[in-house]
């Protein structure tokens, strides 16, 4: 626990001198730095961020990246509602209140008592025993869609970056992101190693999908590991391949 504490404080004191992040933090939104090192180097000037929860991520993007076009995509109303009190007046950020899957309609939303963990997948029994405090209590139906719904290739000024949090269902939301996929030069996914969520697609599965869809994996971060040493889950950063020459 006081590990945890003490993370917490050096996290906290990083915030702190950026304006933007003391903004989010007044909103109780702490900017999630721990991708920093991933994105910073990067020439973005679109972002497209899946499973934003409360604007972690973009609020870290918009500072790295104050001039790339954010579009967002969170669906409970809870944290959509954070998301959007934060970002408030930023007429280059764009949140659908709704998941990404291959099909568009209705979808059950397991959530979880730490509302970032919930999914579109049941929580599994390990998910619990390994993160204390992310059991299910509940489900809500939320709005879903393919990606190519909302926004379109002529949306995705090049250079882009596809970003993808949603706890067990990447698989499912690459399926969504098919018709668009081709138009990011970046795909940055959390994945696991072993089963958290119900159904879930693991890292292998992540892979072959991007390798067959013309990407290449170049890193591996912010790897979680279990009681036992073994890892549990990681974010994998992906570059599309360049096009063949004539």
């Amino acid at each position: 626990m006081l590990s945890r504490r003490v993370r917490q404080f050096v996290k906290l004191l990083r915030l702190l001198p950026n304006p933007l992040f003391r903004h989010g933090l007044r909103s109780g939104v702490g900017a999630a730095i721990e991708h920093r090192d991933v994105i910073a180097p990067m020439r973005l000037a679109t972002i497209v961020d899946v499973g934003a929860n409360v604007g972690q991520f973009s609020l870290l993007a918009r500072a790295l990246h104050p001039a790339a076009r954010i579009f967002a995509f969170e669906p409970l109303p809870d944290a959509a509602a954070r998301y959007r009190q934060v970002f408030a007046g930023d007429r280059n950020v764009t949140l659908f209140q709704t998941a990404i899957s291959p099909d568009a309609g209705t979808a059950t939303m397991h959530v979880s008592a730490s509302a970032d963990s919930s999914s579109l997948l049941p929580i599994s029994a390990r998910q619990s025993e390994l993160f204390p405090g992310t059991e299910e209590v509940g489900v809500t139906e939320v709005e879903a869609g393919p990606l190519s719904g909302f926004v379109s290739r002529a949306d995705l000024t090049a250079p882009a970056l596809l970003k993808i949090d949603v706890q067990g269902f990447e698989l499912e939301v690459l399926r969504g992101a098919d018709d668009v996929l081709a138009a990011f030069e970046h795909v940055y996914v959390e994945a696991s190693f072993e089963a958290l969520y119900e159904g879930q697609a693991l890292a292998d599965d992540v892979i072959a999908l991007m390798v067959d869809a013309g990407f290449t994996e170049v890193g591996r971060y912010n790897v979680s590991v279990g009681p036992d040493g073994a890892p549990i889950q990681a974010d994998f950063l992906f570059h599309r391949n360049p096009s063949p020459g004539p």
